[in-house]
């Protein structure tokens, strides 16, 4: 039964998909232009990361209209959407955009407008697979996008690329150390729990900070069970042990 609900993956007919070491040229499926990519699924269907990502652009609404400074409740109410798979580069957006709107709402002086239109310009440019074909998952890259946002970095500050840089660094270490295979919801949360942390050290401003749970465990074929920090039992058995012994 449960197999039967993992449906998430190719657009078009739902099979797994199955990626390839040498891109290939294929036609998307939706639009029909011909791209270089690494990946369809085991019918042969691509869709391409424009098509994939059809109707990112309801993330400024959604974002501008959340009051919290959670940046994972703001993540959930996005994964929420239409646009939003299991699994896909939309997440390469949606994190730093989770970022912004809680920083803003915790007080951080930013213009919450333009930053989420340069967030969507940015994150649209990261490539979907990179986790697993670059070594720099977009979720990682998406919490350093919001750092170079927030900060103003350019390829010649100082201190601001730093930042950017090491936030990066910082998200894919926590990443790494989970290991593989892909699960974008849970890079993520990875992402977004090491990015509060380095805002409130290196910027200032404290967001909300919960310890998510994973509902989806049922659509993810590739699911690493006990090895995810996000599953029901690892974070009652995390919650059992603060309980006891308390540390931030």
């Amino acid at each position: 039964m449960r197999a039967a609900l993992k449906t998430d993956e190719c657009l078009i007919c739902h099979a797994p998909l199955v990626y390839f070491e040498k891109p290939r040229t294929m036609e998307c499926q939706i639009c029909h232009r011909d791209f270089q990519t690494n990946a369809c699924c085991v019918n042969g269907h691509f869709v391409c990361d424009e098509c994939h990502t059809r109707g990112m652009d309801a993330i400024v609404g959604v974002c501008l209209s959340n009051a919290s400074q959670d940046p994972l409740e703001v993540l959930e109410e996005l994964m929420s959407q239409p646009f939003c798979h299991m699994h896909g580069p939309e997440h390469h957006t949606i994190v730093g955009a989770a970022l912004l709107t809680a920083y803003r709402n915790a007080g951080g002086n930013i213009d919450l407008s333009d930053a989420l239109d340069t967030m969507l310009l940015r994150g649209r440019q990261v490539p979907g697979g990179i986790c697993g074909m670059w070594g720099s998952c977009g979720a990682a890259i998406s919490a350093g996008i919001f750092v170079s946002i927030v900060t103003k970095s350019t390829p010649l500050e100082s201190e601001a690329f730093g930042l950017a840089n090491t936030m990066t660094s910082r998200a894919l270490a926590k990443i790494g150390a989970v290991g593989g295979p892909r699960c974008c919801k849970r890079d993520s949360y990875l992402a977004i729990l090491e990015a509060v942390q380095f805002t409130k050290e290196h910027l200032g401003v404290s967001m909300g900070e919960t310890y998510p749970t994973c509902t989806r465990i049922a659509k993810n074929r590739q699911c690493i069970g006990n090895r995810c920090p996000f599953t029901p039992a690892n974070v009652a058995r995390r919650d059992a042990a603060q309980a006891v012994s308390p540390t931030k």
